[in-house]
């Protein structure tokens, strides 16, 4: 049967229990806080979610809006994703072209890079560091050129990494081998990260 709790404010709240031949128990938490229900306007904020649920976390998407010339062939550059399609919780910096997640867990980071050498660029590697080291790369061949003939060619990467939350961040950087001088061509890259599982 229905349990009414009438309000100080005239109103009441009524508890339906459903018709059932079990008995259930529904603990109540030893704290103070609100009771959200379907039909409740107040936020849930990640702290609010079980353990491993990703639920409302940092999500992310920028590119490189212009050409980065000039870059010494057989070195690693950073690459410079410097606007945002979107930053849910303010944790990218586009002048650092750096994500720092500020909920822990673990992140699918996606990333592409369009490379080319000005006189024989033989390959490119696009690799995703970590507190500034790398933890994955993704390579492409069949850049070859001779005299004058500009290569050029796209690289995808994709993983799965773990942030703690406060320091861990994320970069790109690309290596251009060959000879010559290396361009990561503008609005072709993307660098973009969502929280798919909370730690």
């Amino acid at each position: 049967m229905p349990l009414k709790l009438n309000s100080s404010g005239g109103g009441s709240v009524t508890l339906a229990v459903p018709s059932t031949a079990s008995t259930f128990t529904a603990p109540v938490p030893a704290n103070t806080g609100t009771l959200v229900t379907t039909g409740s306007t107040a936020a849930v904020t990640q702290g609010m979610l079980a353990s491993g649920v990703a639920g409302n976390g940092p999500a992310f998407s920028a590119y490189n809006s212009a050409a980065q010339t000039g870059l010494t062939i057989g070195t690693y550059n950073k690459v410079n994703y410097n606007v945002e399609n979107f930053d849910t919780n303010n944790c990218f910096n586009p002048s650092l072209a750096r994500f720092t997640p500020d909920v822990a867990g673990y992140y699918q980071v996606n990333f592409t890079v369009q490379g080319s050498g000005s006189v024989n660029a033989e390959y490119i590697v696009a690799q995703l560091y970590k507190n500034g080291s790398g933890i994955t790369s993704s390579f492409s061949s069949g850049l070859n050129g001779s005299g004058t003939v500009y290569g050029s060619a796209v690289v995808v990467g994709a993983t799965l990494v773990y942030m703690n939350g406060s320091t861990d961040f994320l970069e790109v950087f690309c290596f251009l081998g060959g000879s010559g001088t290396g361009t990561i061509q503008g609005n072709t890259g993307n660098f973009s990260a969502f929280l798919a599982r909370a730690a």
